[in-house]
């Protein structure tokens, strides 16, 4: 299977346009069709329906492993690149919005002072788009976060030639207004939380359907929807009683809103250092300081 028909295929279901794929390509429009085409003669089914686009059942099926395929190859593209590269003092850090916390901000300021002058880049992204960027080489390391048992890694899917370490741990808080009658609480159960409203962000609180995992239950349904990487706009929709978040605690004491912490189930939040099998440059430093 020609990853480049591969990577045509999934462009125009992701567009649901072959001329918008086209131009996303940077190909004619006839040149997408007759990768489309080629496709479907190696695969012998149809895959893609043309008025409207839209996949065939075989096309389903295939957009199931296809996202994935080309992930794998570009991250093996990256992996072998890194091996050419020299030393450097840039790092580039993908990290989810409560990922970047006091464990980690330290490591940076001691990495500075290592490597001179270390030319830092941030970025702020989704969970899923820090890990694509740490197997694309679009980032030198990332950081994610979540909520697991402390004895338990994070539920992250299959990274291929990657190194996950905990970088930090810290007690689960809920994000509640200030007039909410559980605010005044020292600490609050989740099962007794799964009917409240809940703001459904799943890249910057914890995801719903991952309380509703640790807690097995149905519950915990979304009031709000929000989407991006804003954590104030987040805590703003909180405060204003639109609905509650769960955040870590050292992050939820620092926004709009009563943070109360989560005493059962017994849950940490995690934030995991992601990184190549070979790190080279500051990347190499910051993982030694963050896990020794």
């Amino acid at each position: 299977m020609d990853p480049h028909l591969l990577r045509t295929f999934v462009t125009v279901l992701d567009h649901r346009s072959f001329s918008t794929a086209a131009s996303a390509l940077g190909y004619t429009q006839s040149a997408v069709s007759q990768h489309i085409a080629a496709l479907e003669a190696d695969l012998k089914t149809r895959l893609v329906e043309r008025r409207p686009v839209a996949p065939t059942p075989a096309g389903a099926r295939l957009m199931e492993h296809a996202p994935a395929l080309l992930l794998r190859l570009d991250a093996a593209r990256a992996d072998i690149a890194r091996l050419r590269r020299t030393r450097s003092t840039r790092l580039t850090l993908a990290c989810s919005p409560a990922a970047l916390g006091p464990v980690v901000a330290q490591a940076l300021a001691r990495l500075g002072s290592l490597a001179d002058p270390l030319d830092l880049e941030v970025r702020v992204l989704a969970r899923e788009a820090v890990l694509q960027d740490v197997l694309t080489g679009d980032c030198d390391v990332g950081l994610v976060d979540g909520v697991a048992a402390p004895s338990d890694p994070l539920p992250l899917p299959d990274l291929g030639p990657t190194i996950t370490v905990t970088a930090a741990e810290e007690v689960l808080a809920v994000l509640f207004p200030h007039d909410h009658p559980l605010a005044g609480r020292r600490s609050v159960r989740l099962s007794d939380l799964t009917q409240a409203r809940w703001i459904d962000a799943p890249d910057t609180a914890v995801p719903l359907d991952r309380l509703r995992d640790v807690c097995r239950t149905d519950g915990f349904r979304p009031r709000v929807r929000h989407r991006g990487t804003d954590l104030h706009g987040l805590a703003a929709l909180a405060a204003a009683g639109h609905g509650l978040a769960a955040l870590p605690m050292s992050l939820a004491a620092l926004l709009d809103g009563t943070a109360v912490p989560v005493t059962e189930p017994r849950l940490v939040h995690r934030t995991e250092l992601v990184h190549p099998a070979n790190p080279v440059g500051p990347a190499r430093q910051l993982a030694g300081l963050i896990a020794p």
